[in-house]
């Protein structure tokens, strides 16, 4: 939609909100003086917050919300059950491509039958998209992987591929391994080191492509806002580092050792095929985004652990 006003205030759609990154945006859209409405299949269960309409849903069909999309100007799909948990069962596996693929497909169908539609959509997507990289940098142009996690990448940015048709700015965010101070990967992986067996895993060459919450959301608006956003983005900061370094960082912040390492194939073991989470890595950067102009809060990964792991 050619001069929408993205800088007045919006209401905005979000799938997926109640997770970690969908916290976090819809306090900072709230602040920014825009209204949210959440689709969730636990609506019931959110506290009822000013600007915040929780509606409930099942995650898969549009009957009784559909008409919500004539009303808004943004949706961002962040919807897709959380990978990091264990094991990798077929069944689990068939789950997390279902309520991805369910969600996107729902959302288009709604925006399709709308009259009036929103004028950007915003699609979640994660590095897993890339597949094992080894150590080459990897961007924006760089083609699929061919292992699970880069299959259900695939599918999920797929499943909103549809609007794009009915000329709505569509945006794919491919996000890193998001850092916060509550949830997330990073308190796992301090674990071990707070209790003193901090090391790699396996050979610890393999790339982290990390990025800090509030430039995670901070990203998230500004591709929201920015009318020459379109396709694919990476969300990760400029910097990606091994997992070794990553490792070593967090034990120099929090003072301790390092030096327990854990061989591959114990991972492997013990993990299956949740490992690949663990043992393969990309060294993602966020090409478009600099292109674009967006000014990261957090560069260096010592700036975002001091910040979420040093209480200040």
């Amino acid at each position: 939609m050619e001069g929408f006003d993205y800088h007045r205030d919006m209401k905005i759609l979000i799938a997926g909100g109640t997770g970690l990154i969908g916290k976090q945006l819809i306090r900072l859209l709230i602040s920014d003086g825009h209204t949210v409405v959440l689709l969730s299949r636990s609506a019931d269960r959110l506290p009822q917050l000013k600007g915040i309409t929780a509606v409930k849903w099942d995650g898969k069909t549009t009957g009784g919300w559909s008409e919500l999309m004539e009303e808004v100007d943004a949706v961002v799909n962040l919807a897709g059950e959380n990978i990091g948990s264990f094991p990798w069962t077929e069944k689990r596996k068939r789950k997390f491509r279902e309520s991805r693929v369910a969600v996107g497909n729902a959302l288009s169908k709604a925006i399709e039958e709308s009259k009036v539609r929103p004028s950007v959509f915003i699609q979640a997507s994660a590095v897993g998209f890339y597949g094992p990289r080894g150590e080459e940098e990897v961007d924006e142009s760089a083609s699929s992987g061919g292992d699970f996690s880069s299959k259900l990448c695939v599918d999920w940015e797929d499943s909103s591929k549809g609007i794009e048709e009915l000329d709505i700015r569509r945006v794919i965010v491919r996000t890193g391994i998001v850092l916060d101070k509550k949830g997330g990967i990073l308190q796992k992986m301090a674990l071990p080191v707070k209790f003193f067996v901090g090391g790699r895993l396996g050979s610890g060459r393999q790339g982290i492509p990390w990025i800090h919450i509030d430039d995670e959301i901070n990203a998230i608006n500004f591709l929201i806002k920015n009318d020459s956003a379109r396709g694919v983005f990476n969300l990760s900061a400029p910097i990606p580092v091994s997992n070794a370094e990553f490792m070593k960082r967090i034990a120099t912040v929090l003072r301790r050792p390092y030096w327990f390492h854990v061989p591959k194939f114990a991972i492997k073991l013990f993990l299956g095929e949740f490992s690949t989470l663990l043992l393969n890595g990309q060294f993602m950067v966020p090409r478009k985004l600099l292109n674009l102009g967006f000014n990261f809060k957090f560069v260096t990964l010592e700036q975002a652990l001091d910040n979420l792991l040093n209480h200040h």
